[in-house]
């Protein structure tokens, strides 16, 4: 294609030199003669024309290919970002499969004053206080005997913190869930929360499975969603227990071995969850809940009731899908049943 040129002057006094006619092709002033011309002056300008000439036909070619290209990338934004949409709704729709909130519908909390419960603990061994703990919270004694549901009669772990509580007589694996862990959480989100291991024997102990769905980190007065966790004491405010089947461990090693008698449970250990991001579920997933909490880090410990076998509320939702966690390398926590490491414990 042919590329029309402007008359281009050069200026020199009062003379003008003329290197092409105006309306000429490229092709026609590389075989026609140019007017007589100082040779350098012509050469110079010539030169320059070359330059700008390239220059012009370079920001031609840029342009075609933005043009060409740029539909072409915001479509492939469009699509990535539809797919990243759609996987997002189903990873939701996944994860939100746990029991909701105390009071809602296809909740499993159990309410303190519910006449199921046929006893508490009476005892309490190896209390071990975690970090950011104010001596006001460190009374053991209140997590004795009945669930009270407020704020302050209850006794903190700190941070990282443990307890194991007593039973007798022992609690039995009967139909339905066999014990509840109350916490005093004054809402249904800001939610501290801790493992739960079993023992026949108070030496021997076996975990419960976990299960922690929460993408992020919680800060110290964030919220979490009760229906991406399972497995977890804590999970309900104060005044609801949360209930745990001794039959759900019944496949455990130390279950199977009979290291641990599910007819007899004398000991409930509740270990607190540090929320950083060092604690695991079962499946290797991080367990995220408040942090930094202090004075009263921990979980908060109201009591545990026993049913020896109990009906969960009608209509709850006692178990749900959990979608498979990346994979990681090694295996999480303790023995594979999800932990954390706690770097300060106060003895």
């Amino acid at each position: 294609m042919d590329i029309f040129l402007s008359n281009f002057a050069i200026s020199q006094g009062n003379n003008y030199w003329i290197p092409a006619f105006a309306g000429m092709t490229i092709h026609e002033k590389y075989l026609s003669p140019v007017l007589p011309a100082k040779a350098g002056i012509q050469k110079k300008y010539h030169n320059m024309w070359f330059a700008q000439l390239f220059c012009k036909l370079t920001l031609l070619n840029i342009k075609c290919l933005f043009s060409w290209l740029f539909p072409k990338i915001q479509r492939l934004i469009k699509i990535v970002s539809t797919l990243f949409f759609v996987l997002s709704l189903s990873y939701v729709a996944d994860a939100a499969s746990y029991s909701p909130a105390a009071g809602q519908e296809g909740s499993t909390a159990i309410d303190m004053e519910d006449p199921v419960f046929v006893g508490w603990a009476i005892g309490y061994e190896n209390y071990e206080i975690g970090s950011e703990l104010d001596e006001v919270w460190q009374t053991p004694e209140y997590a004795l005997g009945r669930a009270v549901g407020t704020s302050f009669d209850i006794v903190s772990l700190g941070r990282g913190g443990r307890i194991t509580m007593t039973f007798d007589p022992p609690i039995e694996n009967g139909e339905g869930w066999d014990f509840a862990v109350f916490e005093n959480s004054f809402n249904d989100y800001n939610l501290e929360l801790a493992y739960v291991e079993v023992s026949s024997n108070g030496i021997d102990f076996v975990r419960f499975d976990s299960f922690s769905l929460t993408p992020d980190p919680v800060s110290g007065f964030g919220n979490i969603d009760t229906t991406l966790i399972n497995g977890l004491a804590g999970k309900y405010r104060q005044g609801y227990g949360t209930p745990f089947d001794l039959s759900d461990i019944s496949e455990k090693a130390e279950v199977q071995s009979n290291i641990v008698d599910l007819s007899r449970i004398t000991h409930v250990r509740i270990v607190d969850i540090v929320g950083d991001g060092s604690c695991y579920d079962s499946e290797g997933n991080i367990i995220y809940d408040p942090y930094p909490t202090v004075n009263s880090a921990g979980f908060d410990l109201d009591a545990i009731g026993v049913s020896n076998g109990a009906a969960y509320p009608e209509g709850s939702i006692i178990e749900g899908a959990t979608p498979q966690p990346p994979d990681k390398e090694g295996e999480a926590g303790f023995g594979g049943n999800g932990g954390c490491f706690v770097e300060t414990i106060r003895f």
